[in-house]
């Protein structure tokens, strides 16, 4: 299909839903919905999934591709895909197995060893489990201080804390708890803080490496969404053989995940120059200001050209299908 083609078919850019990021999630729809208006595409909707009548709208709407805007549950997890699957229609990003392989990040930990990506030291625990003063003392004695406390599938850094002290654990503990059925705990792996985009299908590209400088504990939720000047670094400060192994290395992830379309894979850089993968993130914030985004731009793809490749890629990955 010809570029002209492409920018005749009609698309529907879903949005919201019902995890704690479904603000961010309409940013990134609004966001998506103007660059794919400016490269050409003729009246691109936007809906969020939340909205009674969302299934109905896809149907009537009779569109050729649906791009996904959704983070965190429901978005990223296989959920909208496996729907999308089922009524055979194209969209962007990766399928109900990527999705949902990233998602759970127990599970990618485990995928990321055995590609070759280093990975911090975890331990993993059910919402559910007691938490038990001996238990917290094999936790810190297995992992170290400091630690990160997280839920297993959720985004955007809710219910993330950095702990410092064992006195803190057990509410950091809590925390995750009430947002995920896993809480996965890390040790705290210093360096320099990086990101890797990547792009394409099965032959996938290393975007430039955006180096991520806040100034605070970690990149919370609050610096994410803070201007993208105050905090990226483009491209990263790194020794040149470094930047490269990081680079591979986020293809890697990308491969092994079964990511399709884009990933963005965050590193911590140990002073002795070992990249350390934390997360893939397969349907990254997509405003102007993020990370994906950002790193776009300084490798010459504008954010109207990027989102027309990501409907180009679903077509290549997805668009098999028939209505």
């Amino acid at each position: 299909m010809t570029r002209d083609e492409v920018l005749q078919l009609k698309v529907i850019v879903v949005a919201g839903g019902w995890s704690s990021e479904h603000d961010i999630s309409m940013q990134s729809g609004e966001a998506c919905q103007a660059a794919l208006t400016a490269a050409g595409f003729k009246g691109v909707d936007l809906v969020d999934v939340a909205e009674p009548d969302f299934i109905q709208r896809l149907l009537a709407g009779n569109y050729d591709v649906v791009f996904v805007a959704m983070h965190g549950s429901y978005g990223e997890d296989g959920c909208i895909q496996g729907l999308l699957e089922t009524l055979h229609i194209p969209y962007t990003f990766s399928g109900v197995l990527g999705s949902a392989l990233a998602c759970e990040k127990t599970v990618a930990k485990i995928l990321y060893a055995d590609a070759g990506i280093p990975t911090p030291k975890g331990v993993t625990l059910a919402a559910t489990d007691e938490v038990t003063n001996e238990r917290l003392d094999q936790i810190v004695d297995e992992l170290g201080l400091p630690l990160f406390v997280k839920p297993v599938s959720n985004g955007s850094s809710f219910g993330v804390t950095s702990v410092a002290e064992e006195t803190q654990l057990k509410k950091a503990i809590a925390d995750a708890a009430a947002l995920d059925s896993e809480i996965l705990i890390e040790e705290r792996i210093m360096g320099t803080e990086i990101t890797v985009p990547v792009i394409g299908n099965d032959d996938p590209q290393a975007l430039p490496i955006v180096e991520i400088v806040t100034g605070a504990d970690y990149y919370d939720l609050k610096v994410k969404y803070e201007p993208a000047s105050m905090h990226h670094v483009v491209p990263a400060r790194l020794e040149a053989g470094v930047y490269a192994r990081a680079q591979k290395l986020a293809i890697k992830a990308h491969k092994a995940l079964h990511c399709l379309g884009a990933s963005r894979s965050d590193f911590i850089v140990k002073d002795d120059g070992t990249p350390v993968i934390l997360e893939t993130n397969t349907i990254p914030g997509m405003t102007e200001r993020s990370l994906l985004p950002d790193s776009a731009r300084h490798g010459g793809i504008e954010f109207p050209e990027l989102c027309t490749r990501f409907i180009e890629f679903a077509l290549e990955a997805h668009g098999k299908g028939e209505r």
